[in-house]
């Protein structure tokens, strides 16, 4: 169904959503730290308290870390932010990253960029993500990339006692494909909650391949990163950019949306159910897409974007 036009924002517009039947629960939106440190708008403790609480009031209270964000230094930065609001740590959701390991001065013993999902390697990345949070606990950790040398027994080991012993509430993965993904499931006795992977108008592979597919046949709410096309749609210098934004200008004014919300409520659509994750720190943009937060599109409609983002007539 299609609801005409954004909600209110003057109270909090986005609801929680579980991410399994049994949980556990985040906000139907949740904001990405990704680009926090050195951004204009949230370059300073000050200026990322005040996007946290604006979060905080619309209803997103789920905020999605990695241990690598920043350069190793955003979930430092955030918990220094979080210090100076009045927002307090159970009334939001922290979810973090880890297997990624970056050339860095913050880990001089890292000499190429890989991954390690070593059971060594993820106690001590959530013991430092725990640290930098200033948490006893992550309310979800995702694998972040999927790793070549990983022994599934070894790292669902792991992962099953941080689970027993409180420090995470909840495991998913990240940027998995569904083999991938089965293969750490059927050695984990903790469920996998979710999946987080790139999806948007631009990048509709996930709808194709099978991962959108396992996820309702799982039956968990996967997360989407870039959901409006890493900013693409708003700077469509190419071909396919212009095509869709078009398209979508054109749907959203029948519906009283704008691009980025119409681009939010297409992928809202979609049965299983994703959950966004946005990254403008602009409060204007952070109300917009608050509102989106119940919003589906009509099918037509749906089809009408699907086909431009296609770039090719339905079959």
């Amino acid at each position: 169904m299609t609801v005409p036009g954004p909600a209110p924002t003057t109270a909090a517009a986005v609801p929680l959503a579980s991410l399994t039947a049994t949980g556990p629960d985040l906000s139907a939106i949740v904001w990405g730290v990704w680009r926090s440190v050195g951004h204009p708008a949230t370059d300073t403790a000050d200026k990322l308290a005040r996007v946290i609480e604006l979060c905080v009031e619309q209803g997103i209270t789920s905020f999605d870390h990695a241990d690598i964000y920043g350069g190793y230094r955003a979930e430092t930065a955030f918990a220094e932010a979080l210090r100076l609001t009045s927002v307090p740590r159970d009334r939001i959701q922290l979810v973090s990253k880890c297997d990624i390991c970056l050339v860095s001065p913050a880990r001089p013993e890292h000499r190429v960029h890989h991954y390690d999902t070593s059971a060594a390697h993820i106690r001590r990345s959530v013991d430092r993500s725990l640290e930098n949070l200033r948490t006893d606990h992550l309310d979800l950790l995702l694998i972040h990339r999927p790793d070549p040398l990983m022994d599934a027994a070894e790292t669902a080991q792991a992962l099953d006692t941080l689970v027993t012993q409180g420090r995470i509430k909840a495991v998913g993965v990240s940027n998995h494909t569904p083999s991938q993904l089965e293969l750490l499931r059927s050695r984990l006795k903790a469920p996998l909650v979710t999946n987080q992977v790139e999806c948007s108008v631009l990048h509709t592979q996930p709808i194709l391949d099978g991962t959108l597919d396992q996820a309702q046949r799982l039956g968990f709410r996967p997360m989407i990163w870039s959901p409006q096309g890493g900013g693409r749609l708003f700077r469509p210098r190419d071909e396919e950019a212009g095509r869709l934004s078009s398209v979508l200008d054109e749907v959203g004014a029948r519906i009283g949306l704008d691009r980025g919300q119409t681009a939010l409520a297409w992928l809202a659509t979609l049965p299983s159910r994703p959950i966004p994750v946005i990254g403008t720190s602009e409060p204007e943009r952070i109300r917009a897409c608050a509102a989106t937060a119940s919003v589906r599109l009509e099918r037509q409609d749906w089809f009408e974007i699907y086909e431009a983002s296609r770039g090719v007539p339905i079959p």
